[in-house]
């Protein structure tokens, strides 16, 4: 067989691995697990760090003071030393809304060493916990809630004794480029970490989805929850992974009733979203990034070219072979598509897609030797992402 035949077979290959190897990733059957109403509902603290979110908060904040929760809840709002009124507006939505309890709190500019929402995160944990709740809701200001999204959550931990349940919330696809770029992220994250991998007790493998995770207040204790991930530019996978390694029990899946509202209606947009922590995610390392980079083309480019070069050069092994792993790649992001409500006919462009994930990665890598750093609404954070003490 001619070269690109063999690497047209070896796409094919590592593809039917992927398919059935992988925890199911393609999969999105990982809901919020059976659950039962507990006898006393416990009462739970939500924390919303928040920074600079005057423009989401007319929409996220009114769907957590709406929250039909049996028992005890409150909002303790970290307005992280925001510019546009962040604070204030939380105070006057509180007033027109009514609903839960509100407190907002500001902690001022972030001390050595933490990084991105933790700092904030810090501030409204160490309140919340000094009221004794056994709960903790941990929540971005751009994600809003259906009004039985924090009963349901306590229930499913409840029900199954988890430590930690984190949905991963339903991102905005509204843009052209939310359409082809944002359900591909999920695609990959859930690649990287398989729900059905993460959710299994006993499990290795540990993640979050930092837009809604429930922690129960002593597995936050057990620990050290901010301060053992402070440095972390991912924090949401970090999470996971401390409380796992402390001894809690995980869960993670796809949610149905939580939503970003949060646009992203540019390419630029998106980029940047991705390439703040792309480069972190493979902890800095210049040969984990150049095997990522092979591993992408071969894996996501390879089968269209080889499909295409077999085609032209009369090679009908690397015609077949690209073309077969072409439709496997496409048949496992139609799940995702449809769970986001979008046309399969996206399915096909996911080489297309990949390839600007590749961009971006590549990007994040170049911003970090040129000494930028990660950046987080406004904040450049030069240091490498630590990983969390277990």
């Amino acid at each position: 067989m001619s070269a690109v035949a063999w690497i047209a077979v070896g796409s094919l290959v590592a593809w039917v691995w992927l398919l059935l190897g992988q925890g199911f990733f393609w999969r999105t059957d990982q809901r919020l697990p059976s659950r039962a109403a507990p006898a006393q509902w416990p009462s739970v603290a939500i924390v919303v760090p928040a920074r600079d979110e005057a423009d989401m908060l007319p929409v996220s904040l009114p769907s957590l003071l709406a929250q039909d929760y049996p028992g005890h809840a409150e909002i303790i709002l970290v307005d992280d030393c925001s510019k546009d009124g962040t604070g204030a507006l939380a105070r006057e939505l509180s007033v027109r809304c009514g609903g839960l309890p509100v407190t907002v709190v500001s902690p001022g500019e972030p001390g050595p060493g933490w990084t991105g929402k933790l700092w904030a995160l810090r501030h409204g944990i160490a309140l919340a916990r000094s009221r004794e709740p056994e709960y903790l809701l941990l929540t971005d200001a751009d994600i809003a809630h259906e009004p039985d999204s924090l009963r349901e959550l306590v229930a499913a931990a409840g029900s199954g004794g988890f430590d930690l349940v984190s949905q991963m919330a339903r991102l905005r696809v509204e843009s052209v480029w939310e359409r082809l770029v944002v359900p591909a992220f999920v695609y990959f994250f859930s690649q990287l970490y398989p729900f059905r991998w993460v959710n299994r007790a006993g499990a290795r493998t540990a993640a979050a989805a930092g837009g809604c995770v429930l922690l129960r207040t002593e597995a936050a204790v057990r620990a050290r929850v901010p301060e053992s991930i402070r440095q972390a530019v991912i924090d949401d996978v970090s999470l996971g992974r401390a409380v796992q390694g402390s001894g809690g029990r995980i869960w993670l899946g796809l949610a149905e009733r939580v939503d970003s509202v949060r646009p992203y209606p540019r390419l630029g947009d998106l980029w940047r979203m991705v390439s703040r922590s792309a480069y972190a995610q493979l902890r800095h390392n210049p040969l984990v990034l150049l095997g990522t980079v092979l591993g992408l083309a071969v894996i996501y480019l390879a089968p269209p070219v080889t499909l295409v070069a077999g085609l032209l050069a009369g090679d009908p092994p690397a015609a077949w072979a690209g073309g077969v792993a072409w439709a496997v790649m496409a048949g496992t992001y139609m799940p995702v598509l449809g769970y986001y409500r979008q046309s399969l006919w996206l399915a096909p462009l996911l080489p297309f897609t990949a390839l600007l994930y590749l961009l971006m990665t590549v990007d994040s890598a170049v911003q970090h030797y040129r000494g930028r750093g990660a950046a987080w609404k406004g904040r450049t954070y030069a240091r490498p992402e630590a990983a969390p003490d277990q």
